[in-house]
């Protein structure tokens, strides 16, 4: 199985352009699938992926059901599968798709968790942007929110990807698409006073030259360092949430939405090869106007 493994993740790599960060969910999938299999098969006994029949990929929906793995993971686990046997069948390595029949896990309904406008304000203003790191913090919250990009793509923005002048961002989304997405007269000055003081964070001569987020050793700032800077400001801001990058980006949407953007744009705007996965929003949308109706009316 590990060299049928190597191989797809290779095709991802040189043939499919995809990013790393989704190699290595395919990676992390796929090896938990090949695990599960040596177990059951007993470890010295390697797993031959033309063996591999519908009840194995069943058994192994099973194995994460029993472990309470959240139905969308193992939704995202089994399409994996899919991909990965598509790809050995396509090759004449396998006759069949044995994951092809076995049914997706019934997804839970929930609708994305958000920011009101008035949480975001007090959000955007907890760094304190007289210093290069919090510069760059407050640069970063106002991009997020500004445009609506995951933190992949945030982190991944080099210098010739931004264009302050006309307002303009360059963004490199999952498999490598390029969208241009208009950034806010608020993030372009947010991000404008970073820019000045991010000399401040270049610590080694050529290292994070090209990267325009930094972090305070002058290479590129990941994504696990933004997880953290927002968790420290949400807690500053005495948010009580659970809340992610991810929640910014749901609040990008949803607010435009409630302000009359229409789905095809936001769609666009967000980088969604599918109209369907846009529409989740118009649920939220739906769901606040409930709520405030049922506030406002006296007769609700």
């Amino acid at each position: 199985m590990e060299p049928a493994i190597r191989s797809y993740l290779r095709h991802l790599k040189l043939d499919e352009n995809c990013s790393p960060e989704t190699i290595r969910a395919y990676a992390s999938d796929l090896g938990e699938f090949a695990a599960f299999l040596e177990q059951q098969m007993g470890a010295e006994r390697r797993v031959d992926p033309r063996k591999v029949d519908r009840l194995a990929v069943r058994a192994f929906l099973g194995e994460l059901y029993r472990r309470q793995v959240k139905r969308s993971t193992a939704a995202r686990k089994l399409a994996a599968l899919r991909s990965f046997f598509r790809y050995l069948k396509r090759h004449g390595k396998i006759a069949t798709n044995p994951a092809l029949s076995v049914a997706t896990p019934k997804q839970e309904h929930r609708l994305p968790r958000l920011l009101s406008v008035v949480e975001m304000s007090h959000l955007l203003e907890v760094p304190d942007d007289s210093t290069a790191l919090g510069a760059r913090d407050r640069a970063i919250l106002e991009l997020l929110y500004a445009t609506g990009v995951r933190v992949s793509e945030l982190t991944a923005l080099d210098f010739d990807d931004l264009d302050l002048s006309e307002g303009m961002m360059r963004v490199r989304g999952k498999g490598r698409k390029e969208r241009m997405v208009p950034v806010g007269s608020k993030a372009v000055q947010a991000v404008g006073k970073y820019l000045r003081r991010r000399s401040g964070l270049e610590s080694r001569p050529g290292v994070g030259k090209e990267a325009i987020f930094l972090n305070f050793r002058g290479t590129r700032l990941n994504v696990r360092s933004v997880r953290r800077l927002l968790n420290q400001a949400l807690e500053t801001a005495a948010i009580a949430r659970k809340i992610s990058p991810h929640t910014l980006r749901h609040s990008f949407a949803t607010h435009l939405l409630d302000a009359g953007a229409d789905l095809r744009s936001i769609q666009e705007l967000l980088g969604h090869s599918s109209l369907s996965t846009t529409q989740k929003y118009t649920h939220v949308s739906t769901e606040r106007l409930l709520k405030t109706y049922g506030k406002a009316h006296p007769r609700a």
